[in-house]
């Protein structure tokens, strides 16, 4: 019996290779060569590919486009689908444009599943139809969850005062209609038949079409659903969500092209022992990339913070080693705690650890304070964290990691003007430079005006103070005696 053809596929370009190699040739990535079976050359005679391509097809035979020019281009306005949920629509760009492919990834049990559903019971509820494909779970299963956002509201959450955005008591959710399939075919003529208006397909992994070799979730297998659904969404105008996974490093899997091809490109962030979720975009053909949407988990479901600086700034803690950050999400102020701790260190070279914010950024702020303002971590390992699994991407949050470092070497609480016994914490925003200069950052009115909001009215920023040094020296008090 002849040995079935076989091609190596790297996982993260889809570049193929007739052998297995430890780096990819085209993007570079090791370990990223897999094995798959060769698809069966289809076309002429005898099993022979067909000749395509310019240098075989003849003049003449192929009619030429008329290109027209873009002022030509007649442009309609197609309604949005708003989702019921504003923080989803925001970072949309204001809801679901129909025949658009929007990819969401997010880590396992993070509440992908869960987001969707609200969002196309809401929609049911509106009046649009809706279709779910799930190929990770059962209709049964999938109707476990739909009853727990349709249940009412609990005292508990009336008594909170988020009973009126909260997904409980969405009766709307059991209208969904659901399909448990994962052949690729019976799901674009499931689409056909139905001509929902939004489609969800839980997960573009776990689809499979039986005309490719390959298993599913292979780069061909991928490739190719993630490129039929596209064309279905196209030609029906169904706004179509693929729900995919994401490796261990927290990219999303499957080849690039998989987000080259989609239109939007959403990633869930959190963490599953924590309450908050965030939603962010990372390509956007139809809106912004910079909105961000924060939810929180609880026993009913995804729940929308409409207020979320409220719940960081009320959290907070008064103690050294704490401050509030003035950050900004897309359009958003949003407050929040950064809190740090530094202890003598028996490990060299001594452990630096930070949650929320870039490692690379917590070895530049370390560096600086060292040499300009005096405060070496050398010897002692330093731990930083952004309370409430929120991420703080921006190098507005420079200057709060610097002061909660400060304060946690010297062991002194941060307060503006001496006032270390204050009952509300220190606000700060502001980039640090290599020359120990404070570097301003964009919508500084919005941030200020945010903070002052929680009566955090005197803000450790740039415009009060030159250098790092300077912002040291007014935020953390000496102490008494």
């Amino acid at each position: 019996m002849a040995r079935a053809a076989t091609i190596h596929v790297c996982t993260a370009c889809a570049h193929e290779t007739p052998r297995w190699l430890g780096q990819c040739p085209g993007c570079g990535a090791w370990g990223t060569i897999t094995e798959e079976r060769a698809n069966k050359p289809t076309g002429g005679r005898g099993g022979a590919a067909p000749t395509t391509g310019p240098a075989k097809a003849r003049p003449g035979t192929v009619p030429a486009g008329r290109p027209t020019r873009l002022r030509d281009v007649t442009a309609p306005r197609v309604p949005r689908l708003r989702t019921g949920l504003g923080d989803v629509d925001r970072v949309l760009g204001g809801g679901l444009v129909p025949g658009s492919l929007v990819l969401l990834g997010g880590s396992p049990g993070i509440g992908k599943s869960t987001l969707l559903n609200t969002v196309l019971g809401h929609l049911e509820g509106a009046g649009t139809r809706t279709l779910y494909v799930s190929g990770e779970e059962s209709a049964a299963q999938v109707r476990l969850r739909a009853e727990r956002l349709a249940a009412p509201p609990r005292a508990e959450d009336v008594a909170a005062g988020i009973g009126s955005h909260s997904p409980s008591g969405l009766t709307a959710a059991m209208d969904v209609p659901i399909l448990a399939e994962t052949d690729l075919a019976t799901v674009i003529a499931t689409i056909e038949a139905e001509r929902p208006e939004v489609c969800v397909i839980d997960s573009v992994q776990t689809m499979h079409d039986p005309d490719l070799n390959g298993a599913p979730g292979s780069v061909s297998q991928v490739r190719e659903v993630a490129g039929r659904l596209m064309e279905v969404a196209k030609r029906l105008d169904v706004a179509t969500v693929l729900v995919g996974h994401v490796t261990k490093e927290g990219s999303l899997a499957g080849p690039r092209v998989l987000e080259h091809l989609v239109d939007c490109v959403l990633q869930f962030e959190g963490e599953r022992e924590r309450t908050y979720r965030t939603l962010r975009a990372s390509k956007n053909r139809f809106g912004s990339t910079n909105e961000a949407g924060v939810f929180e988990m609880r026993g009913v479901g995804l729940v929308e913070v409409l207020d979320p600086s409220a719940r960081f700034v009320g959290e907070a803690t008064k103690a050294a080693g704490s401050v509030v950050l003035c950050a900004m999400e897309g359009t958003r102020p949003l407050l929040v705690e950064v809190q740090a701790l530094v202890s003598p260190s028996e490990l060299v070279p001594p452990r630096r650890v930070c949650n929320g914010i870039d490692r690379n950024r917590l070895a530049l702020v370390l560096a600086v304070l060292g040499r300009h303002a005096g405060l070496s971590t050398s010897t002692h390992d330093v731990f930083v964290n952004v309370v409430g699994g929120v991420r703080a991407d921006e190098p507005g949050a420079d200057l709060a990691v610097a002061l909660a470092v400060a304060s946690a070497a010297r062991g002194i609480v941060p307060g503006v003007g001496g006032e270390a016994g204050a009952a509300l914490p220190v606000a700060c925003f502001g980039e640090v430079g290599l020359t120990g200069e404070l570097r301003g950052v964009a919508h500084a009115d919005r941030r200020l005006a945010e903070a002052r909001k929680f009566g955090l009215g005197d803000v450790v920023r740039p415009e009060r103070h030159a250098t790092l040094r300077d912002a040291l020296r007014a935020a953390l008090p000496k102490r008494q005696g």
